[in-house]
This record gives C-alpha cells, sequence and structure tokens, in this order.
C-alpha cells in the first residue's frame, strides 16, 4: 500500500470513531430543513442576512486591502470594489425583501446560463459515454432558471428559503448516511 493509502486509512480509522457525531449533527440538519421547510419566508429572510453577512465581511477585507497596495490606480480599485460589497451588504440587512427580489432574479439568471453552458458542454462531447446525462443535467438546470423567472418577483418570498431547506436536508442525509458508514 501507497504512503497516501496508509494516511487516508490512518485517517479513516481516527473519523472512524466519531460516526456519532456524524450522525448527529446529520439529525440536526435534518431538523433545521424541516423548520425551513415550515416557514419558507424566515428561511428566505435567514439566507438573505447569511449572503448580507458575507458580503459585509468581504467588503471590510477589501477595505482594509488596498492600505498594503503599492500603487495609487489598484488602491481606489480595491477601496471602490471593498466599499460596493459593503454597501451591498448593508443592502441586504436593511431591506432583505428587496435583496431576496435581486438574488432570486440572479439565481434564475445563473441557472438559466449554468445550464444552458452545461448542455452545450454536454451535447459538444457526443461520443463520449455518458454526454446525454450531462445535457439532461443542463436542461433540467435551464427549466429550474426559467421557472423561477417566470414567478419573479412574487416567488422571491420562498425561493431562497425552499433552496436552503432542500440544501439542509440533503447534507443532513449525507452525514447521516456517513456515520452509519463509519460505525460498519
Amino acid at each position: 500500500m501507497t504512503l497516501h493509502g496508509d494516511t487516508l486509512k490512518d485517517a479513516i480509522g481516527r473519523t472512524r470513531d466519531k460516526w456519532g457525531w456524524f450522525v448527529a449533527l446529520g439529525v440536526l440538519l435534518l431538523i433545521f430543513g424541516g423548520i425551513a421547510f415550515g416557514n419558507l419566508f424566515i428561511a428566505t429572510v435567514a439566507s438573505v442576512y447569511v449572503v448580507g453577512w458575507l458580503m459585509l465581511m468581504a467588503g471590510i477585507i477589501e477595505i482594509v486591502h488596498p492600505f498594503g497596495v503599492k500603487t495609487w490606480s489598484r488602491f481606489f480599485y480595491w477601496l471602490l470594489s471593498g466599499l460596493l460589497y459593503a454597501v451591498a451588504g448593508f443592502f441586504a440587512f436593511d431591506n432583505p425583501l428587496l435583496a431576496s427580489t435581486v438574488l432570486t432574479l440572479l439565481l434564475a439568471v445563473a441557472l438559466v446560463a449554468s445550464g444552458a453552458l452545461r448542455a452545450w458542454v454536454g451535447y459538444s462531447h457526443r461520443p463520449e459515454k455518458g454526454w446525454g446525462w450531462v445535457v439532461a443535467a443542463g436542461l433540467i438546470s435551464v427549466l429550474a432558471g426559467l421557472t423561477i423567472a417566470m414567478g419573479w418577483p412574487v416567488n422571491s418570498l420562498w425561493v431562497l428559503g425552499l433552496f436552503l431547506a432542500i440544501d439542509l436536508i440533503f447534507q443532513g442525509w449525507s452525514f447521516i448516511a456517513l456515520g452509519l458508514a463509519l460505525k460498519k
């Protein structure tokens, strides 16, 4: 066995003793996912606050960064970029409903664009095995994006919360499955 294989085996062995923590985390994530499904509006607002917090933190970092940059042209670029991020973060906190509308539209556009690109890449690899699955996944993403766009802006009150709830539930089941697999 190689050194890499031994390292991996050791890591799995150390992790195996903690299988219960993975299951507990999975159950907790499932509970949070159920709560999010129970009130998609609150979950949407919570997801907007998380995005706002991340943008605010990125803005602060980008505002501090230019003081280490030596050229004035880049100084103002980083400073302006950081200010824009910080303003967007404050905007998300100040008006989460409007921010959810903007984020939902951006999500729809991103799904359509990434789905179309994925379908095109899959189609351009036609002779290779599995190309149809890539095209199908791309088309599903395009349809999801178009569905969101057709219901916009009304669906902005629940779409982000729905995505959060689905993600929490899938993550929960994944951690439970991992913990039970480590136990065996």
